[in-house]
């Protein structure tokens, strides 16, 4: 009996490790928390045509109390609808990406541009969100679309209204120079929580 006990305390301290190392691998890590505003840029912001500001208030699983502290972590693709892939410190990871968390409102602000289609595969134009709360694991959402994009067809939309979040797609309206849209987010109270 003791002998499985401490078969049994071995796999779940060695499972318990690679969980560890599989949740630190993901890029949302790569920049400090403390490093991390409520407000933040994608590179290449400033050279980019159809600029965006991308701002909302992201709530708990409730929808109604806002969430403090929570880091949404975005990659997107270039305007020609590519992954701009870098290399630092032995790691690969996309140049187009963005971390904001989160202030006391759960308001937070992103620049970026919209990204294009990749028409050798028939992607969307899209986003790539990634939630880290304070006392959960890293886990994804779902893709940010573009109302305007060419490739998002009424069977999309239908699809999507039927069996997705239809705010998922951002209804821009340009304001100057720039792009504006609300994106709020309401929190997966189904993720679990770290110990």
């Amino acid at each position: 009996m003791k002998n499985q006990y401490f078969i049994l305390l071995a796999l779940l301290s060695f499972s318990m490790n690679m969980l560890a190392q599989n949740v630190e691998i993901h890029p949302v890590f790569d920049r400090s928390e403390n490093q991390i505003k409520s407000v933040d840029t994608i590179p290449d912001f400033q050279e980019k045509e159809n600029k965006i500001k991308l701002y909302g208030t992201i709530y708990e699983s409730d929808g109604v109390t806002p969430a403090k502290n929570v880091i949404l972590y975005i990659e997107q693709a270039d305007v020609n609808g590519d992954f701009d892939l870098r290399e630092l410190d032995d790691k690969t990871y996309v140049h187009h990406r963005a971390w904001v968390k989160t202030d006391a409102n759960g308001q937070y602000t992103l620049f970026t541009f919209i990204p294009g289609n990749d028409r050798r595969y028939n992607q969307l134009q899209q986003l790539f969100p990634t939630i880290l709360e304070p006392t959960k694991s890293v886990y994804d959402i779902e893709s940010f679309l573009f109302d305007e994009d060419p490739l998002l067809t009424k069977l999309c939309r239908k699809r999507i209204l039927k069996k997705s979040d239809p705010t998922r797609i951002l209804k821009l309206s340009k304001s100057d120079n720039i792009y504006m849209v609300k994106k709020d987010i309401v929190l997966d109270q189904d993720k679990i929580a770290l110990k």
